[in-house]
This record gives C-alpha cells, sequence and structure tokens, in this order.
C-alpha cells in the first residue's frame, strides 16, 4: 500500500498499459482518475465499483479539456499527488520510412505524446504547488536510447519527454515537485497486441538485444512507476528508468 492516501491521474487509462498501471495504483491504495479520449468511464466502475476510481472522457492535446479533468478530478477527490502521463500515440502506428509518414499522422502523435505532457503539467502543477507536493510521472520509451528506424514521428516524441522530464524536474522542484519518466522496451498489452504491424516490428532484434529472454507484459514495468510515484523515489527527480529487460544500459 505505498500510494494510500493518494490521489493520482493517469491519462490513457481506459485500455492497453494506462489500464493496467490504474488497477496497479488501486493496489497499492490510491484512488485514481482515468483520463482518456476513449470513454474512461466504464473501465472506472470495472476497476473499482467502490468509487476509488473516476473516469473522465479527455483530449490531452486540447488544454480545455485537459482543465476541465483536473477540475473535476479535484472536485471528486479533493486533491491530485502523482499525475501519470501516460497518454500516446503509439499502438496504432505503422513502421514506415520517415518520409512517407503522412503529415497529419506526425502532427497527431507530437499534439498527443509531446504537447499533451505539457498541457497535462500546466493544468495540474497549480493543484499541487497549493499542497506544497506531487509526484509527475512521465511515460518515455527506451527506443529514444535505441534510435529505432521507421518510427520518426514516435522516437522523436519520446525524446522530447526525456528533455521535458528534465527541464521540468529544474522548474518544479522548488515547488516541491518531482518529476521524473519510465521508459518501457515493447511491452506487449492487449492495444499494442492488436497491431501486428508493430508487434512483428524488428520482434528477432528485440529479443534478441535483451538480457532477460522473454516478452514484457505490463507487470514488468508497474512496480517502476508505483516506486516513481511513491516516497520511495522522494529525493529523485529529472531521472529517466530504463525498463526493457536489459536491451539498453543507459540512464538515457
Amino acid at each position: 500500500m505505498r500510494l494510500a492516501g493518494t490521489v493520482a491521474v493517469i491519462t490513457g487509462g481506459a485500455a492497453g498499459i494506462g489500464l493496467a498501471y490504474a488497477r496497479r495504483f488501486l493496489a497499492e491504495g490510491a484512488r485514481v482518475v482515468l483520463a482518456d479520449v476513449a470513454d474512461p468511464v466504464a473501465a472506472a466502475q470495472e476497476l473499482a465499483a467502490d468509487d476509488q476510481a473516476y473516469g473522465v472522457r479527455t483530449d490531452v492535446s486540447d488544454m480545455a479539456s485537459v482543465r476541465a479533468m483536473v477540475h473535476a478530478a479535484v472536485a471528486r477527490f479533493g486533491r491530485i499527488d502523482v499525475l501519470v502521463n501516460n497518454g500516446a500515440v503509439f499502438a496504432t502506428l505503422k513502421p514506415q520510412p520517415f518520409d512517407e509518414i503522412p503529415e497529419a499522422e506526425w502532427d497527431r502523435v507530437m499534439a498527443v505524446n509531446v504537447k499533451g505532457i505539457w498541457n497535462c503539467a500546466r493544468a495540474v502543477v497549480p493543484v499541487m504547488r497549493s499542497q506544497g507536493s506531487g509526484r509527475i510521472v512521465n511515460v518515455a520509451s527506451a527506443i529514444v536510447a535505441k534510435g529505432t528506424g521507421l518510427l520518426l514521428h514516435y522516437v522523436t516524441s519520446k525524446g522530447a519527454v526525456v528533455a521535458m522530464t528534465r527541464a521540468l524536474a529544474r522548474e518544479l522542484g522548488p515547488s516541491g515537485i518531482t518529476v521524473n519518466a519510465v521508459a518501457p522496451g515493447l511491452i506487449l498489452s492487449d492495444t499494442v497486441q492488436a497491431n501486428p504491424d508493430i508487434t512483428a516490428f524488428q520482434s528477432a532484434a528485440v529479443m534478441q538485444a535483451r538480457s532477460l529472454k522473454r516478452d514484457a507484459f505490463p507487470d514488468d514495468v508497474e512496480g517502476a512507476v508505483v516506486f516513481l510515484a511513491s516516497d520511495d523515489s522522494a529525493f529523485m527527480s529529472g531521472q529517466t528508468l530504463i525498463v526493457d529487460g536489459g536491451s539498453v544500459f543507459s540512464t538515457l
């Protein structure tokens, strides 16, 4: 129960790895707000019938939508202690050469994966500052250290997440707010497994590079996110934890 008494907002929380994070946070004693562009109400009700989970439809690329979500979260639970910036465009992508990526797809990836984190931080930080503390956990990717080709927009967006994590940590530390990132390798969530273009992409190379020769699933990264959201990481900020089965040996 490392998160007992806390309130956490998890973006992209209605399905996939975000839903797995939400389930683990509830098990650790947190109350959880699932914020997702897909309707998260049913997911919240299935997770916790005792009103410990709350779903709010949210488009993180739209600041008005994010502010409305934060207002609803505070109205429901009275505070926000943790923000997990998990919402991202990935599971629907198809690997392709950089000069064949449709401009609209590039723009959507940047709007959600980069601007979405900025929007959520802008909306949540005033609440955390008023409380004198907070934890922001950004979800980056180990793919940044590899520089994997054919996913230029995604790799670029996750590189920006690492950079934002460092810069935000500098700005928010004086307010008692830590900002860290987790960088998973390829995690076979249900939404990722639904896209064979992603699951089959360089699958042999991914497995060969890992020290731990097995597939990775959401429960392989949940613990790292809980750690960064808890008091166990209270004197840590601006860092990126790579959780990829020992493929990349780097601190990013």
